[in-house]
């Protein structure tokens, strides 16, 4: 009695007896996964990344704002920061949330990405050089 009430809510009839009572909370539980493997894991990923930025701020840093204020930290409080914009060094008062990125955290990445590049370069022209050098050794002793 109830797999056929379960069936005629899902919408399979009586008559089809080989239809998965359960295809409909299947489907639902896999667009549940789907979309916290697509939407909401890389949001929060997000959110951690910028809650670091924020309470990593030091003073000197040059950060930009989310209204597009660019300007050097002079002053960190707990909830709010203090920065030095254009030649004329106006201060303003902001809070830790309106930090969008911190340029200098920002560039000293970059400059250690570059790095990284550049020694997996050197490392790949030695083994090259190196492997030149045992193909030199091999046709000389033949």
């Amino acid at each position: 009695m109830n797999t056929i009430l379960l069936q005629s809510m899902l919408g399979g009839g009586a008559a089809s007896g080989s239809a998965n009572p359960y295809g409909g909370i299947i489907m639902m539980v896999v667009l549940v996964g789907v979309m916290y493997l697509f939407m909401i894991r890389p949001q929060r990923k997000r959110q951690k990344e910028e809650q670091e930025i924020r309470s990593s701020l030091e003073i000197g840093d040059e950060i930009v704002t989310i209204g597009g204020i660019v300007g050097k930290v002079v002053t960190i409080r707990d909830n709010d920061i203090v920065i030095e914009t254009g030649s004329d060094r106006t201060k303003m008062k902001l809070e830790r949330w309106a930090v969008n990125t911190n340029r200098t955290k920002l560039e000293q990445r970059q400059k250690e990405i570059d790095a990284a590049k550049e020694s997996a370069k050197e490392k790949k022209a030695k083994k090259n050089s190196v492997d030149e050098t045992k193909d030199d050794v091999i046709d000389e002793t033949k």
